[in-house]
């Protein structure tokens, strides 16, 4: 993969005004990058995209959504002052393996608002940003196999900046609520692509469950498991090598699972 590092010096430090109106200017991935001021989903135009052809680590950011969505086809309110955005991947993975992808990216966002805003954060299986059991970030990745080979992941993230979550939400946060002040989203998104690419090189030499543990909620907690079809109750113990959560269920049985979402 070619090295598109960002120029420094076209992203102001957190202390500056916020973000200059688009297209955004992220020196040495020119090409790569693809801005809308208004979209129904980024998901929805990365689909698009990677179904023409683009080059991987295409990136697609918008400025708002008017159908931002979630796992379980849930909305995902993207009001002006979001990071709203999706990473085109093309990689050389088996499909069963492309979990490790969406777990790294949820590795990286936590380590940058540690190290950028002092956040401490924590990730909710499966890839879920809480602060303080607050969601701060969602996430959600969908794929395309062709005989058996990866065609394109395609991993959608949406963060809570400036915008303030609205009022039928009282669950979530924002950066700009954790810290006090106004936060430009450009910083952010340099940050992210920078380290996730870097890490990505390395994907052989990292222990993605491991290292994803050391960020996640803690485990042995009772929580709620709800997918398209059903909701069940259990103590999530850990998550295997394939990302699974394993819970332990009133009869003592363990359940694995494999997709759906986490409630405490």
């Amino acid at each position: 993969m070619d090295s598109r590092r960002i120029d420094r010096s076209a992203a102001p430090p957190p202390s500056a005004a916020l973000d200059p109106p688009f297209p955004w200017r992220l020196r040495g991935r020119e090409g790569f990058l693809h801005f809308f001021s208004e979209t129904t989903s980024t998901m929805d135009e990365a689909r698009q995209i990677a179904r023409a052809g683009c080059p991987s680590f295409s990136v697609v950011v918008a400025e708002m959504q008017t159908k931002g969505r979630g796992r379980l086809v849930r909305p995902w309110y993207s009001r002006a002052g979001g990071l709203y955005f999706t990473i085109i991947l093309r990689p050389d993975l088996p499909p069963e393996a492309c979990f490790k992808l969406n777990f790294l990216a949820s590795i990286c966002l936590v380590r940058i608002l540690q190290h950028r805003y002092g956040i401490e954060a924590e990730i909710k299986w499966p890839n879920d940003i809480l602060v303080n059991h607050r969601k701060l970030m969602g996430m959600l990745s969908e794929s395309s196999i062709l005989s058996n080979r990866v065609d394109y992941v395609n991993i959608g993230i949406g963060v809570n900046v400036n915008n303030s979550p609205p009022e039928t939400t009282p669950e979530a946060t924002s950066i700009k609520l954790l810290i006090g002040e106004p936060a430009p989203c450009l910083p952010l998104l340099a940050d992210f692509l920078d380290e996730f690419e870097a890490s990505m090189k390395n994907l052989d030499d990292i222990d993605i469950i491991s290292e994803w543990k050391r960020y996640a909620m803690p485990f042995g907690r009772r929580v709620t498991i709800v997918t398209t079809g059903e909701e069940f109750n259990g103590i999530a113990e850990n998550i295997d090598s394939e990302g699974a959560l394993l819970l332990r269920l009133a009869d003592s049985s363990l359940k694995k699972v494999l997709y759906g979402d986490c409630f405490p």
